[in-house]
């Protein structure tokens, strides 16, 4: 059962509604530990200083920026405190924008907003009012002493949800990537282009997240099981390099005909997409 990790208020005008924070994702990932492949047994994790190569102890250790090679500037525990924001309970609105207006590369991490005792009417009053509005609240809140800028909506369920946001400062610009191709390179004829909005129309359906399950986690877990029953693996050749496309639009009509082939069966219309049948139970790996 879910546990929640904060609670304050979402400041919203001359209005409070107190919320309670819950993490809206739970990672899944299979974790290994390091071990001796001579005697199996774990290995131990050592800070050593760099030119005695003895162990430093934990309390001996301070924070330090590299200002040049093997300079550093040392800075204490409390002068970070003393920069901290004010650590207070309040998610302060600061502008409402539309939700289109907020390119994806800006979200990090998402959260549940769910309202504190007795503050249902005044959770449900912001919660319409944003659905009704169309708009995203883009606010600031004090999380784990450090002020997050992020972004509250309406999501599915009845609930608000909010996410944390980088900063613009934080988003690499595409003019910094140098592979990236001339705009010259990028012209394609308009027969290629309704092409391969035929390829995608044929191809759409509507989003079933249940329907993608991370795959390789299944076939690591399912590695784990074998191994751990005594089974000898066999290790797999490398799959061949994607081959390269001469012909674009050579490619785009095998494409077409290829779906159309699938529905030809079907009165050709494209047949909807079927879901996959659930996962075989697996167990659960080690955290």
């Amino acid at each position: 059962m879910p546990r929640s990790m904060w609670s304050g208020a979402i400041s919203f005008g001359l209005v409070n509604v107190p919320v309670k924070l819950y993490s809206a994702v739970s990672r899944k990932t299979v974790r290994f530990h390091q071990l001796n492949g001579k005697t199996g047994h774990r290995i131990a994790q050592k800070r050593v200083d760099s030119s005695t190569n003895e162990e430093v102890q934990y309390e001996d250790i301070v924070k330090g920026y590299e200002l040049t090679k093997e300079r550093y500037v040392v800075i204490t525990p409390d002068e970070l405190d003393a920069l901290d924001p004010e650590k207070t309970r309040t998610i302060d609105i600061e502008d409402f924008v539309d939700l289109a207006e907020i390119d994806p590369i800006y979200y990090d991490h998402p959260y549940y907003l769910v309202p504190d005792k007795g503050a249902a009417k005044a959770y449900g009053l912001l919660l319409q009012a944003m659905q009704e509005s169309d708009k995203v609240a883009v606010a600031r809140v004090v999380l784990r002493s450090k002020e997050q800028l992020v972004a509250i909506r309406p999501a599915a369920g009845g609930v608000l949800m909010m996410e944390t946001m980088i900063f613009a400062d934080e988003v690499v610009s595409p003019d910094d990537i140098d592979d990236l191709p001339e705009a010259k390179d990028l012209k394609v004829s308009d027969r290629e282009v309704k092409m391969a909005q035929q390829l995608i129309d044929s191809l759409s359906s509507d989003f079933e997240p249940e329907k993608y399950r991370d795959e390789y986690r299944e076939k690591v877990l399912e590695l784990i099981e074998r191994k751990a029953a005594g089974e000898e693996i066999a290790v797999q050749p490398e799959a061949p390099e994607p081959k390269k496309v001469p012909d674009l639009m050579a490619a785009l009509e095998a494409s077409l005909a290829a779906v159309k082939g699938d529905s030809a069966g079907n009165g050709g219309q494209a047949e909807p997409k079927k879901k996959r049948s659930a996962p075989r139970k697996k167990a659960p790996a080690k955290s």
